[in-house]
């Protein structure tokens, strides 16, 4: 740690600045004890201050949110659901502007999951690392995409006994299928600090809105692992669109979703609405281009991660690639682009004053970005990562 942090006051310079919600111009980011003191011009940066400068042509942002990763660095959480192997997988990503993670965890056996809450519960508030989602396992087999089908359940009120203690686990997050739950397990869950999202779903809509009423605030994945929009049938995919409560994780690697659906996501629920996730595997961040996934073999083939059968498996993505992506492929606005991987998702996880953008107080977690929107380094706590030359 560098003696920076907690002894001198810093001033990161850069010609282009987007704070979260607007851009400022030669200006410098002010940083004392780790957190933002807040923003100047760069003739107004009060003296005594340890200047940084960014290279021409690059901006600074908000670090990266992920809410969705499986892994990173060659580390699948399903194989370690532990401390160590979460502050890997964040590792692997901070090279990429990522700050803060939810480690992911597939649908898996309670001995597993069991283990995933107590790694988080150690774990959460420390390298990034914000907590512990569960992508399953009560999720609707129909739409199981590479989820393990033997420990796919359908939920009873007495599976809220072995998630007692998510919600000790940072900023927790579960997906389940509405329609596979009972009549009060979302409002349990979200009463214990638990945020929910919809997703591997065929739930109506009917189903979603009252789910909706029992706190449920997200949806994962939009358009993945769950039905067409119809009209007399909008399902899941039309009431997330339509319903501007919910936050929807998209994924934007140019296979999961086609960029004309990428540009509805957005025009019908702004850069508020959406936020961008990676639902990363292992070869993000390593020389790796095959791993198991319960047993069963993935590889990379052309950008894609794919099983045997030619399922998608995961994605090999980043967050400034998804960024990159959404600009160049989808035609979304940059500064759209880059709140929906940072402040959309605080705000969904209720850490907007802390996380997703550079205001007073805030932790001092940045990316700069090139004139290309690939990554070139980032901070954490006002700590550069890779080390400054």
């Amino acid at each position: 740690m560098s003696p920076h942090q907690n002894n001198e006051r810093q001033a990161i310079v850069a010609e282009r600045i987007f704070d979260g919600h607007r851009w400022l111009t030669d200006s410098a980011v002010l940083i004392e004890h780790g957190c933002v003191l807040g923003l100047a011009r760069r003739g107004d940066i009060p003296p005594g201050c340890r200047l940084e400068f960014i290279e021409p042509a690059a901006f600074l942002a908000p670090g990266f949110i992920d809410l969705q990763v499986n892994g990173g660095g060659g580390v699948l959480l399903n194989d370690d659901p532990s401390p160590e192997a979460m502050r890997a997988i964040a590792r692997a990503h901070r090279r990429f502007g990522t700050t803060a993670i939810l480690p992911t965890l597939t649908t898996d056996t309670h001995e597993k999951m069991r283990d995933a809450i107590a790694a988080a519960t150690v774990a959460a508030g420390e390298d990034g690392l914000l907590g512990l989602h569960l992508e399953g396992p009560f999720v609707n087999p129909a739409r199981a995409g590479v989820h393990w089908r033997d420990h796919i359940s359908r939920a009873e009120m007495t599976d809220l006994e072995f998630l007692r203690d998510l919600g000790r686990a940072g900023r927790p997050l579960v997906t389940l299928a509405p329609e596979c739950v009972p009549e009060g397990f979302v409002r349990t869950l979200v009463d214990s600090g638990v945020r929910v999202s919809a997703g591997h779903s065929e739930a109506s809509a009917e189903i979603v809105m009252r789910a909706i009423a029992e706190g449920m605030s997200g949806v994962t994945h939009l358009f993945n692992a769950m039905p067409p929009f119809q009209g007399r049938a909008p399902g899941l995919l039309g009431t997330a669109l339509a319903e501007r409560r919910l936050v929807a994780g998209l994924i934007v690697d140019g296979f999961h979703v086609d960029p004309v659906s990428v540009r509805a996501a957005f025009a019908a629920k702004g850069a508020e609405g959406i936020a961008l996730v990676t639902d990363a595997m292992p070869t993000v961040g390593a020389l790796r281009s095959e791993f198991q996934l319960m047993g069963r073999p993935v590889a990379l083939k052309d950008g894609r991660l794919v099983t045997r059968e030619g399922t998608l498996a995961g994605a090999h993505l980043d967050m400034a690639s998804a960024v990159r992506n959404a600009v160049s492929l989808c035609g979304i606005p940059l500064d759209d682009a880059l709140r929906s991987a940072t402040l959309t998702p605080a705000r969904f996880l209720g850490l907007e004053h802390e996380r997703g953008a550079l205001v007073p107080n805030a932790r001092a977690d940045l990316v700069a970005m090139a004139d290309d929107l690939h990554a070139i380094a980032s901070w954490m706590k006002g700590v550069r990562h890779p080390p400054a030359p």
